[in-house]
């Protein structure tokens, strides 16, 4: 009977074994097919969506140099766009009769995505878990430790092995600087408000310590993250969308495909948080920089930004998850995070 079973157990063992690699040398060939030069668009597809991802950017370095690889982000990037924010153009108020708050679905192409509409924009402040620490906290827990009813993940942080407890650059929460390293990571954007409720978009990459310490006192800077603008065949990263109603052009598809998270204001100050799904996820590929733009603009943003995106997206309101991570164990919940955009 012993011997039955063991015989049973091996042959469960081969085919298990078998079809493991099988399944392994399907994905290196497809891999391999895709990145070749038969399949242009599926390769520059497939190198600025892995080159945004966390863990995986790895891949594409296994079937292709390093120069074939720039030359792929070079071909589909987006052009810089410096201009500073013109806090003018914003005036907060307007309709009375708005909700103070609004959920709309958006349908896209390769992805479906919920938009938050915030009417009020001293609502939306930035939660955090500091001090820092090696782990950080899902969103629900984020917002239910403000007082807050809803929000959406924020800035570049270590995701290793979805540890979550530390933030990356600059973050500032009611005014009080808690991480100060715009030199940690090249390209780094502050993302956040300042006390007068306006959203600022402003790029930190040349600055020291000190230089951020003065920028945060001179403009007011309330709550803020950062997330990194880089093109290159280590990262494919990009913050600005729409700066002064300008929105930001594209060389070729200008990104991939993946979850993304985006922040906007309208001329009313109205905040608009946007996330879409992807990876797969309902059976969907992502968002391209060229999808959150269009839907910015759709939704009458002056200025919009990209925040950190991929299986870190997520938003949650009034007790449940309107979009959370990409991966099935994630369900209902969320990445750990060291800070997010919360709504009170």
């Amino acid at each position: 009977m012993v011997k039955k079973i063991g015989k049973i157990l091996l042959k469960i063992g081969a085919f298990l074994g078998t079809f493991l690699v099988a399944a392994v040398l399907t994905v290196a060939i497809s891999l391999a097919m895709i990145c070749s030069d038969a399949f242009p668009s599926a390769q520059q597809m497939f190198v600025t969506t892995i080159l945004e991802t966390g863990q995986l950017k790895f891949l594409a370095s296994i079937f292709l140099s390093a120069e074939d690889i720039q030359q792929i982000v070079d071909k589909n990037s987006m052009q810089t766009l410096n201009s500073e924010v013109d806090s003018g153009l914003i005036q907060i108020g307007g309709e009375d009769d708005e909700e103070p708050i609004v959920i709309e679905q958006v349908q896209g192409g390769t992805y479906t995505g919920t938009m938050m509409i915030v009417k009020d924009p001293s609502r939306v402040s930035l939660a955090t878990i500091y001090p820092w620490r090696e782990s950080g906290v899902t969103l629900d827990q984020l917002v239910q430790s403000a007082g807050a009813i809803g929000g959406i993940n924020g800035g570049l942080y270590d995701s290793t092995n979805n540890s979550g407890g530390k933030p990356y650059g600059v973050v500032v929460c009611n005014g009080q600087i808690q991480l100060n390293r715009p030199q940690e990571y090249a390209g780094l954007v502050l993302i956040g408000f300042t006390e007068s409720n306006l959203l600022q978009i402003i790029d930190i990459s040349d600055m020291t310590a000190s230089e951020v310490e003065s920028l945060v006192k001179e403009q007011k800077i309330r709550d803020a993250v950062c997330f990194q603008e880089e093109a290159s065949d280590s990262n494919n990263h990009f913050v600005q969308l729409i700066i002064n109603n300008e929105p930001r052009e594209m060389n070729g598809m200008g990104s991939g495909l993946n979850p993304r998270t985006a922040i906007g204001q309208r001329a009313d100050g109205a905040v608009l948080l946007f996330v879409t799904d992807g990876r797969g996820k309902s059976g969907h590929l992502g968002a391209s920089s060229g999808d959150l733009i269009a839907v910015m603009q759709e939704y009458g943003a002056v200025n919009a930004a990209n925040l950190d995106g991929g299986s870190s997206s997520c938003m949650y309101y009034d007790g449940e998850y309107l979009k959370s991570s990409v991966t099935f164990y994630y369900e209902n919940s969320s990445w750990k995070l060291p800070a997010g955009f919360v709504v009170k």
